[in-house]
């Protein structure tokens, strides 16, 4: 399924607003400003999804999952570099820590902000297509880049729409990647309502 420029600028719009939100909830819990960059949007099959993901993101990589389900279906990730992970972490909760791997309370901190980023994401979706979608609760995951979209559920399912975006605290850059996996029924769904804007 070929996409245009117009449904990847229409879809960045879309995410950005999530984005917006989630920045201003993660100011509001962390007494920081913190900004969300608009996103760069690419949308591909999952297999070059995952190319992707090998490229920019040295393993192990950190991601959240969560799920949704309803008049749409698919699975929605936050994926961080483990380094960029604790670096986000440290900035949101004005603590520095030595320890190279993300400790409970840490991982905690990465999964709300996934929670809040992804929950933000469906509802704009949802919105857009004026039907209620449901979130599950979200998984905190260390995944290999190779191997992290190699999962029944990404098998059926034949789309993503990848998103790349830098997380901005007190003067730092933390970048992420939000993917959104999908069936060619719902990404053709959401190209129907977005053309019907």
């Amino acid at each position: 399924m070929e996409s245009t420029e117009q449904q990847r600028d229409a879809l960045s719009d879309l995410i950005n607003v999530a984005l917006a939100r989630t920045a201003e909830t993660l100011s509001d819990l962390s007494n920081r400003r913190i900004l969300i960059e608009r996103p760069e949007v690419v949308i591909c099959s999952v297999d070059e999804a995952q190319e992707r993901l090998q490229n920019r993101i040295s393993e192990p990589l950190i991601a959240v999952h969560q799920s949704f389900s309803g008049a749409l279906t698919g699975t929605a990730i936050l994926a961080l570099d483990r380094e960029e992970a604790r670096t986000l972490v440290n900035l949101l909760v004005g603590e520095e820590t030595s320890t190279p791997d993300l400790d409970i309370s840490a991982r905690e901190v990465v999964v709300e902000v996934g929670n809040i980023l992804l929950s933000a994401c469906t509802r704009v979706f949802g919105s857009l297509l004026q039907v209620r979608l449901f979130s599950s609760m979200p998984r905190f995951r260390l995944e290999d880049p190779a191997t992290m979209l190699n999962t029944p559920t990404a098998q059926d399912e034949q789309y993503a729409i990848i998103a790349y975006t830098t997380f901005r605290v007190q003067e730092e850059a933390v970048p992420g990647i939000i993917l959104i996996i999908l069936g060619a029924h719902p990404i053709g769904r959401l190209f129907k309502a977005i053309e019907e804007q």
